[in-house]
């Protein structure tokens, strides 16, 4: 019980970035938009709504542990191909910092989608 107790604490760290993220796209499509179209992005509306809702709901689902394995990989892989569109500039030690973050994030989001949710989670329950 320790562990899960552990995991649980994991999984609610990892999660409470995306869920604000997302919330905080979600909720200024417009400015998230504009932001998106300085990178270059295809169709950075229609983009700005799919990202806010990966984030938001793949949080919620690893915070929650529900369909954890499957959240986990989509946010590893959300997390680094954000790092690789958004966080090239290392010339820049901000976007360096932020690059590596991001790699340190997918990593934890593999460890989750390899082990599970542990014993506090929507997935235990279900069996």
């Amino acid at each position: 019980m320790p562990n899960s107790v552990i995991v649980l604490i994991g999984r609610i760290l990892l999660s409470i970035m995306f869920i604000l993220a997302g919330f905080g796209k979600l909720t200024n499509i417009a400015g998230t938009a504009g932001y998106f179209a300085s990178y270059n992005l295809p169709m950075p509306t229609a983009t700005a709504v799919i990202i806010g809702l990966v984030e938001l709901v793949g949080g919620l689902a690893i915070l929650i542990g529900f369909q954890t394995r499957i959240a986990a990989w989509v946010l590893a892989i959300f997390s680094v191909a954000a790092a690789l569109v958004a966080h090239m500039n290392w010339a820049d030690v901000m976007q360096l910092i932020n690059f590596q973050k991001n790699l340190a994030i997918a990593g934890g989001f593999l460890v989750l989608a390899s082990f599970g949710p542990g014993a506090y989670s929507v997935d235990a329950r279900r069996g």
